[in-house]
């Protein structure tokens, strides 16, 4: 699975990453909410086969000129709002799977109207499609304050914000 992620993104994006300087990288922040340090053994017909660690890999052999990837994961929600001021202080675009904060985190809703009021990009990504799934994972209430939002395809949805955020810092 991993060797069709492998440099797909660096295809699609080519010279549109150019600007992006090598010498200093732009971090971006990947920040992944509650049980999906279970990837790869939790319901893998919803989330797949793919391991956080797989993630990592898919998402650094991009290679993008000028792209660090962060990735973290964490079952607080209190450690994930504190990435958030985080990236904010520190001017970050972050990716952001919240997981099951997606539906009832208020506190992580401000946390990231915070970074994109500051003018840094967020994109909430998912895995499974939301809305194909259960009536109370059809409700986010972190979409309204984010950048945009992209749901429902595997470790695409991941390579799908990174392309957009390179492609706007470049």
């Amino acid at each position: 699975m991993l060797a069709d992620h492998q440099g797909w993104l660096s295809t699609k994006l080519g010279a549109m990453t150019a600007p992006l300087d090598a010498t200093t990288p732009t971090t971006v922040l990947v920040l992944n909410g509650p049980n999906l340090n279970r990837l790869g053994t939790r319901d893998p017909d919803v989330y797949g086969n793919g391991s956080l660690e797989d993630l990592r890999v898919a998402l650094t052999a991009e290679e993008l000129p000028g792209v660090r990837i962060d990735l973290r994961q964490t079952n607080d929600e209190g450690e994930l709002i504190g990435w958030l001021h985080d990236a904010i202080d520190s001017r970050t675009p972050v990716i952001l799977n919240p997981a099951a904060f997606t539906h009832y985190s208020y506190a992580l809703r401000d946390a990231a109207a915070m970074l994109t009021q500051a003018g840094m990009l967020l994109v909430e990504v998912h895995l499974s499609n939301p809305h194909a799934r259960e009536e109370f994972r059809h409700t986010s209430v972190i979409s309204a304050v984010a950048t945009g939002v992209i749901a429902g395809f595997g470790f695409d949805s991941y390579l799908l914000a990174l392309a957009l955020i390179a492609k706007r810092l470049g």
